[in-house]
């Protein structure tokens, strides 16, 4: 995983999270997200059942678009695509969050509902970086296609 993406991500932005439909269709979500280790975590408390949830069970294909909350710049904002396979495990949904607010809040916060299910989290193994930012094209050695 380049560093650089480490540090965007640590900047906190939102995830639009793309799932496919049954039919093929996209279906994008708002979620947070971030990194443990090289691979992408997100959570969910409630809804178990969601859209969301059901499409990457089905087919754990996900693409997650993250947009730069600053830029300094002509042009675009810097922005990531990671595209990847999501799996889903029960439980933990907390921890996850809680290590997510750091970004999304501020250092030191946790996720200020407290009184949850456990929930459910999603990690998503990498499979290709692209987007306008020195991660620009990044595809991690194991899955590197001729």
């Amino acid at each position: 995983m380049p560093d650089s993406v480490r540090e965007f991500l640590a900047t906190g932005p939102l995830a639009s999270v793309v799932t496919i439909d049954p039919d093929g269709t996209p279906h994008v979500t708002l979620a947070w997200a971030g990194l443990d280790g090289d691979e992408l975590v997100m959570a969910t408390f409630f809804g178990v059942d969601q859209k969301k949830v059901t499409n990457l069970r089905r087919d754990p294909r996900v693409v997650l678009s993250f947009v730069a909350k600053e830029h300094t710049g002509a042009g675009l904002h810097p922005y990531l695509v990671v595209q990847g396979r999501a799996r889903i495990t029960e439980g933990g949904a907390l921890d996850v969050m809680d290590s997510l607010a750091e970004y999304y809040i501020g250092p030191g916060a946790k996720f200020p509902m407290r009184e949850v299910p456990a929930g459910l989290v999603y990690h998503v193994t990498v499979e290709r970086i692209y987007g306008q930012g020195p991660w620009r094209t990044w595809v991690p050695r194991e899955v590197k296609r001729s």
